[in-house]
């Protein structure tokens, strides 16, 4: 058996599609058809079902590529430890993030960089929660800011970072700029554009809302924070936001941010990363700069308003 061979059948089970498996394994199509049926005669089980295009793994294939998944990531730890003892740590950091916690990632991969010259950066944004876990447990990426879940208990390591806190983001046309801090209730009242129901940053919107007996129904839902502000922008529509993209962005003109109360609720947000008989060396080195860090007191306080 080959490691080639399980690269190739772990690209197919990503991309789904047989011409751009073989292209992101550089190799022809029939050179990845070929390596996989040889793989296929080896273990002496089926792993593809075939017919003039892909049509899934088998039922057997399914379980074999978590283990090729398994131990190609063994291998490339393995390689990352090698050159780390050689000459200190390089390669890549894959990091996924949710929308909610994109703004944060950058008070971790600064330390990171600064202490590991020699590695790069690669940041997978607008992840939904449970994605971030999924490819956690695919090996695609090494470490994950979300929200901290009960599932990730048993499988998961989790690192807290902050709390996050919500405001009623709204443009000065609205009566609710006048305010200074707003409940659930009055901000239920306004012209909302919110988060697509699906996503984890929504669902926390929501149980505040179902808790106090409020009926919300958004004229805009969007899979983007970016989105969010820009239809504030408009002076139509009020969102409520998590505080920390305020810390980059500011409060942009023409806008406010009202802190939200009655109640006052929060989400813990984490560094996870899935737990592993071996970590690999860039989780345990960015592990280790989420443990030094002290990014709740960094978020803690609303940035200026402007009048």
């Amino acid at each position: 058996m080959l490691l080639r061979q399980l690269e190739y059948l772990v690209a197919l089970a990503r991309e789904r599609h047989f011409a751009r498996a073989a292209d992101s394994c550089y190799v022809s199509q029939p050179t990845l058809s070929e390596g996989l049926r040889k793989l296929e005669t080896e273990l002496g089980v089926s792993l593809v079902r075939r017919d003039r295009r892909f049509e899934g793994l088998t039922p057997e294939g399914e379980r074999i590529v978590v283990w090729a998944q398994r131990i190609l990531a063994d291998r490339d730890a393995l390689q990352d430890e090698a050159v780390a003892i050689r000459s200190g740590l390089s390669g890549q950091l894959r990091v996924g993030a949710v929308p909610t916690a994109v703004t944060a990632v950058s008070l971790l991969t600064q330390p990171f960089c600064a202490q590991h010259p020699l590695t790069t950066v690669q940041v997978q944004t607008d992840l939904r929660s449970s994605e971030v876990l999924e490819k956690l447990q695919s090996y695609e990426i090494d470490a994950g800011i979300t929200y901290f879940s009960e599932e990730m208990d048993r499988r998961f390591e989790f690192v807290p970072l902050y709390r996050e806190k919500y405001v009623l983001l709204t443009p000065h046309t609205l009566g609710a700029a006048r305010l200074s801090q707003a409940t659930w209730e009055e901000a239920a009242r306004q012209p909302l554009c919110l988060l697509v129901p699906v996503m984890q940053g929504r669902r926390v919107l929501d149980s505040v809302f179902g808790e106090i007996g409020a009926s919300v129904r958004p004229r805009v839902e969007t899979d983007s924070i970016a989105s969010l502000f820009a239809h504030v922008k408009t002076g139509r529509w009020a969102s409520i936001v998590p505080h920390t993209w305020l810390h980059v962005f500011g409060v942009p003109t023409g806008m406010r941010a009202v802190p939200l109360v009655q109640p006052v609720r929060t989400a813990r947000m984490g560094l996870v990363a899935a737990k592993r008989d071996v970590a690999s060396v860039m989780a345990r080195a960015f592990i280790e700069v989420a443990e030094r860090s002290d990014m709740a007191a960094t978020l803690e306080r609303l940035p200026d308003q402007t009048p």
